[in-house]
C-alpha cells in the first residue's frame, strides 16, 4: 500500500510540474483597444494606464507566487465588429487569461457574444458605456469600470439645464454608444422641462457634414450636443458648425473629451462644456502623479478606469488563487466591493498581500469602484468647461 501511495504521489508531483511548465511564470492578459479608428488618440493612454497597473503588480513580487503579467495588445478599431472579433480571437489564440476592453460599446458587445462567452474569457471594459450592455447575455463574464450612459445622459441633462439652457439640438454617432446616450439625454432633458429641437444621426468617416449641420442649425437651438468621437465625425461636425457660424457653444460627452479636440479647435471653444467619468479628489490626484511619472500625460477620459480594470483582473486572479479562465470571473465583485480592507491607487501590493493571506479587500481605486449585480460600475462624473483652450473641472456629479 505504501508503494502504491508513493507512486500516486509521485505521479501527482509530475503532473503538477508539467502543468507549471505549461503555464510558465507568465500570465497573459489582453489589452484590446481601438488603436485605430474614431478614438485612436485616446486609447494609447488608456492602454498605458492598464499596463501601469500590471507593472505595479509585477513589481510587488506577490502575484500568484511571484508570477508575472504579460500584457498583449489587440486593435478592435472601435468601428468594425468583425475586426474586433478577429482581434479578440487572436488574443484568445495567444492564450490570454482575460481581456481588458474593448474600448467602444459596439466592439465590446461583439467580442462578448462572439469570443468571450464561447471561450469562457472574462472581459472588463474601462469605457464601453452603452446602456444596452447591461442586458447582454454574458454568462457572468462581462464587467465594466465606466458607468452606463443611462447615468451620463441624466448628468448631461442636469448640467445643461443648470446653465439655463432650454433648447438643444443633438447630433449623435450612429452606433450603440450614440443611440444609447441620445435616448438617455433626451428622456432626462425633457423631464427637466427642456426641449430637444432636433436629433440628427451622423456617420463617421465622411468628408463633409454640411448637410447635417444645416439641419441642426435650422432647428433654432441655442446649443449643440455632439455625441461622437474626438477623432472622427464629432470633431468634424464642430469644425463645420464653426466654419458656417451655426453654433458657437457645444455640449460634449466623454467621447469628445481629449487632447486632439483642444489641439485642433480649443481656442474657438471657450465656454463649451460637458461631462466625463471620473472624480476630482485625492484618488484622482494620486493616479495623475503615478501616470505622469510613467510618462502618461494626456487628459483624455477613461485612464483611471483602465487602471482600475487591469487592477481588478489581477486582484481577482489573486483571490481565486489561479489564472485559469474559468476561475476568475467569480472573484471580480468579491475584490471590487465591500466588505474588506479598502485598496486605493498605488496600493496593489497591499491588496495582493491581504488576499494571499486569506483576507478580504474592497478595491476603491481611481474611480471609487463599486459593481452592481450585473457587473456595472456606479461611478461619478466631472463637469468640465473649456477655458483658455483647456478643460477645467467645475464640479463632480
Amino acid at each position: 500500500m505504501k508503494h502504491i501511495l508513493s507512486t500516486t504521489a509521485f505521479l501527482s508531483l509530475l503532473s503538477g510540474i508539467a502543468l507549471a511548465d505549461g503555464h510558465g511564470n507568465t500570465v497573459k492578459i489582453g489589452v484590446l483597444m481601438g488603436f485605430t479608428g474614431p478614438v485612436e488618440s485616446l486609447t494609447p493612454d488608456m492602454a498605458a494606464s492598464a499596463e501601469l497597473a500590471f507593472d505595479e503588480v509585477n513589481a510587488s513580487g506577490l502575484f500568484l507566487g511571484d508570477r508575472r503579467i504579460e500584457p498583449i495588445r489587440g486593435d478592435s478599431t472601435c468601428a468594425d465588429a468583425a475586426a474586433a472579433t478577429a482581434a479578440a480571437e487572436r488574443l484568445v489564440g495567444d492564450g490570454v487569461a482575460a481581456i481588458v476592453g474593448a474600448a467602444c460599446s459596439g466592439a465590446t458587445g461583439a467580442i462578448v457574444s462572439n469570443v468571450a462567452v464561447p471561450n469562457g474569457v472574462l472581459t472588463l471594459s474601462p469605457s464601453a458605456t452603452s446602456p444596452g450592455l447591461s442586458d447582454i447575455d454574458d454568462r457572468g463574464l462581462f464587467f465594466r469600470t465606466a458607468p452606463s450612459d443611462a447615468r451620463q445622459g441624466e448628468v448631461l441633462a442636469e448640467l445643461t439645464k443648470a446653465r439655463g439652457i432650454d433648447r438643444v439640438a443633438v447630433t449623435y454617432t450612429n452606433n450603440d454608444y450614440g443611440q444609447g446616450l441620445v435616448d438617455s439625454f433626451t428622456r432626462a432633458f425633457k423631464a427637466l422641462g427642456g426641449t430637444v429641437t432636433v436629433s440628427v444621426a451622423h456617420e463617421d468617416g465622411k468628408a463633409d457634414y454640411t448637410a447635417e449641420v444645416s439641419t441642426l442649425s435650422a432647428s433654432d437651438a441655442s446649443d449643440l450636443l455632439v455625441i461622437g468621437y474626438v477623432d472622427q465625425g464629432g470633431r468634424q461636425i464642430i469644425q463645420t458648425a464653426l466654419d458656417l457660424g451655426a453654433f458657437d457653444r457645444f455640449i460634449l460627452p466623454d467621447g469628445m473629451i481629449g487632447d486632439a479636440l483642444l489641439a485642433a479647435l480649443g481656442s474657438q471653444l471657450e465656454g463649451s462644456f460637458g461631462s466625463v467619468p471620473g472624480s476630482d479628489g485625492d484618488a484622482s490626484a494620486a493616479f495623475d502623479a503615478l501616470a505622469t511619472e510613467a510618462g502618461i500625460t494626456g487628459i483624455g477620459p477613461f485612464r483611471g478606469e483602465s487602471y482600475d480594470a487591469a487592477a481588478l483582473i489581477a486582484l481577482a486572479m489573486q483571490s481565486a488563487g489561479s489564472s485559469e479562465r474559468d476561475a476568475i470571473a467569480g472573484h471580480v465583485s468579491r475584490v471590487a466591493n465591500a466588505p474588506g480592507t479598502p485598496i486605493g491607487v498605488g496600493e496593489l501590493a497591499k491588496g495582493l498581500r491581504i488576499l494571499s493571506e486569506g483576507g478580504d479587500i474592497d478595491y476603491v481605486g481611481v474611480s471609487n469602484v463599486e459593481l452592481d449585480e450585473g457587473g456595472n460600475a456606479s461611478g461619478s462624473y466631472r463637469e468640465i468647461e473649456i477655458k483658455g483652450a483647456a478643460f477645467e473641472t467645475q464640479r463632480v456629479w
